[in-house]
Order: C-alpha cells, then structure tokens, then sequence
C-alpha cells in the first residue's frame, strides 16, 4: 500500500514519527494504531493492521509514542499519561486532515492507551484492542531494575524486553495511578477485545476482565496459539483481517462518489498510479506492478482488458451450452497480450507498423463434451461480445468535464 511519512507536533512540542499507509483508491474513513509497550510503529501487527485497513479503503496512522523510534522526548520521563496524550494528538491529525469519526487500534499497552483515551475523547467510532491488560500497572512486571530504588533516588537504569532504559520516579507513580477498569466501564463505543488464551506476558484473566467492564456492544476475539507480539505472521494477518471486517460495520464509512447510473467511472488514488473503478454496482482497484513503479494493489489496465474478453468469451460458450443441453463442466482460459506483433503478422504490409495481439487459449474441464462441440464453442468464443468490439471499428470520443 502506498505509505506516507508524516510529522505530528504534541502538545508539548516536540515531534511524532509516523507511518500514514493510505488506500490505493478513496479514503472511506480513518483509523489511528498504537503499538505496544517499548515497541514501535514498525512492530509486525501495526505494520499488517495498518496495511489490512488501508486496503478496505481506511487510512491508518501508527506512530512512535514520544521517546521511542524516530518520535521525540524521553521515554523515561513520559508515563501512560503522556501516551494518551500522544494519542489524543495524533487522533486530531487524522480527523483534521480526513474527518471523522476514527477507529482507535491498540495493542498490548497501546491497547490500554486507547481504552483510556477513548472514554474522553469526541468522534470515536469503535476501539479494538489486542492482548491489551486490564490494568495499567501490570506493565511494570515487564520492567527489569530496581524500581523502588527509582522511587527514593528519581531515576535509574532498568531493562524492558531486553532493551536498556532510564525511568524517573513520575514514569511509576503515572503508570500506578491509573485506574483503567473505570475508564472502560464509562466508554459508550463498540468494543472488540482480540487476546490468545496462551499468551504468556499478558494472560487472556485480563481480557475477561474488560469485556466484563465495557458496555455493549462489545465483541471477544480467541487468537488461539497466538504469542502476545505476533511474531507469526499468519497471526497477524488473521488479526489484521477480522479487525478490518469488523471495522467496517462499525466506522461509518463515508462514499464520497457515488456509482455512475451507466458506463464506468475511475478515480484516481494516492499511490503512483493507484485507480479506482466504480460500476453501477462494484467497485474495485487497478495498478501497476512494482517492477513498473506502481504499488501492485490491483490488476493492471492490461489485466482488466484480457479479463474482459476471457470473460465474455466464457460466459458465451456457458449460455450456448445451456440453451443447447450440451454437458459443459467448466471452461479455463489463459490469455496475454503481445504489444509488438508486426513482425509475426502476415498481414502486415508495413515493416514499421506496430500490430498488437492478443492469445487466448481455451481448456475445457471434464470428458463429456464431444470433440465436434469443443470446435462449435471455440468458435462461439470468437463472436462474444466483447471479441466483436475488439476486432471491430472503435471510436473513442473525449470530451473535457467539469
């Protein structure tokens, strides 16, 4: 998916590194990621949550909480409060720039900071949370050092998840002092609680303690013999995926072009050549491959016009077969398009003459089919519609819109 680099000034002043993985076509709505404890905006679930929502249409921001990955300040001096306050920050980024309401997604600690900062925030729509703890403090368990020793002298040294970190004395009595069962019992937003019933840094009590505080709606997802990070990326996806669907019922997704009454609109999108195309009743991506520059989110131009005729040619030869009774199981064509054939054209008078083509080979499945309605339907293939207007002569007409 196309990714943004962006920059969110805090309130305090200082600067937040964040990744804006937008849609290929039309923006729909707005979500906001927040990784876990020590983590950062490249962790393998806000890197894969963030991608699966952008490609449903919904722009996701994850960002480096303050003193972590490429964001500003001292970690150590921050505290649960600041990270609220990181949050409520870059949720007003992303409301200012797309709309809202948004969707809050956190994980771990993170999903704790967007259970608190939701009870207080306007223009929430829905939070999700993953392997989230039912209290704040829990987190201090995972802190290697001397914590009272940090307590009596300001600061010191201590080791989070192998990683070496200095804490003040305000980081503890912050992270202690929250009280977050409280703050769920007083959020009035569709709620889904993802945890693993073996996840062995935050134990899946903790999940049941939430979903027994928050109000309805309220949703619980098992991750089965997913680890509390992620690390196996069929986990991530899985996670990625069932909160993209489960979004979607609860972000209000915003249409802002509506399907044409006849023909086929397009639109472009924020990659490099990212389009979107609307029918009356469907619609869907189109893009390059990366070996052409293009984030290879959807088929190619060419794709869409082999697809085109390989589809109206089976669907041809299926009506014929019907109205005929003949014992038609299935049709397989493989196409592609040849963009210089003058050179093995016959029919080219011209050397320099650029002739195009397009192969198509038709498979027919299962055995009851005669040899002599294989050769009718093959015929058949070459006078579907779509053939007919390839091999015919096209006007296109431009004209200039508002």
């Amino acid at each position: 998916m196309p990714t943004e680099t962006v920059t969110i000034t805090a309130a305090s002043g200082h600067d937040l590194a964040g990744s804006l993985e937008m849609p290929t076509g039309l923006v729909r709505g707005a979500a906001l990621f927040a990784h876990c404890f020590t983590c950062t905006k490249q962790s393998r679930a806000a890197v894969a949550v963030s991608r699966a929502l952008a490609r449903r249409g919904i722009v996701t921001l994850r960002f480096d909480f303050t003193g972590l990955g490429g964001s500003e300040g001292e970690f150590g001096r921050a505290g649960f409060s600041t990270d609220i306050a990181d949050l409520t920050d870059s949720a007003r980024y992303l409301i200012e720039r797309f709309g809202g309401p948004v969707l809050l997604v956190g994980h771990s600690l993170g999903g704790a900071a967007v259970l608190s900062a939701a009870a207080g925030m306007k223009n929430v729509a829905a939070v999700v949370t993953i392997g989230a703890p039912s209290d704040v403090p829990h987190v201090l368990t995972n802190i290697e050092g001397d914590l009272a020793a940090i307590e009596r002298d300001g600061e010191g040294d201590v080791t989070i998840g192998g990683r070496p970190f200095r804490i003040g004395r305000s980081f503890i009595e912050n992270t202690r002092s929250t009280n977050l069962l409280s703050a769920v019992s007083e959020l009035r937003t569709p709620l889904a609680i993802f945890h693993s019933p073996l996840d062995g840094v935050v134990s899946v009590d903790h999940a049941g303690k939430l979903f027994a505080a928050a109000k309805h709606p309220k949703s619980f997802i098992s991750l089965d013999n997913a680890d509390h990070l992620l690390t196996n990326p069929e986990d991530a996806e899985f996670v990625a995926d069932m909160v993209a669907a489960w979004s979607q019922r609860n972000l209000p997704l915003s249409a802002d072009w509506p399907m044409p009454e006849e023909g086929v609109v397009v639109r472009s999108g924020h990659g490099r050549f990212g389009t979107e195309v609307h029918t009356g009743t469907h619609s869907f991506v189109a893009d390059e491959p990366r070996s052409f520059g293009g984030d290879d989110t959807g088929p190619t131009p060419y794709d869409l016009l082999l697809a085109a005729l390989g589809t109206c040619s089976a669907m041809t030869m299926q009506m014929v077969a019907q109205r005929r009774k003949w014992p038609l199981e299935g049709v397989r064509i493989h196409l592609r398009h040849e963009s210089d054939h003058a050179k093995d054209c016959e029919d080219a008078i011209d050397g320099s003459l650029k002739v195009q083509a397009i192969h198509r080979v038709i498979c027919f499945e299962g055995t009851a089919l005669s040899e002599e309605q294989r050769d009718s339907l093959v015929t058949i293939a070459d006078k579907c519609p779509v053939h007919r207007t390839l091999e015919g002569e096209i006007h296109i007409h431009t004209a200039k819109g508002e």
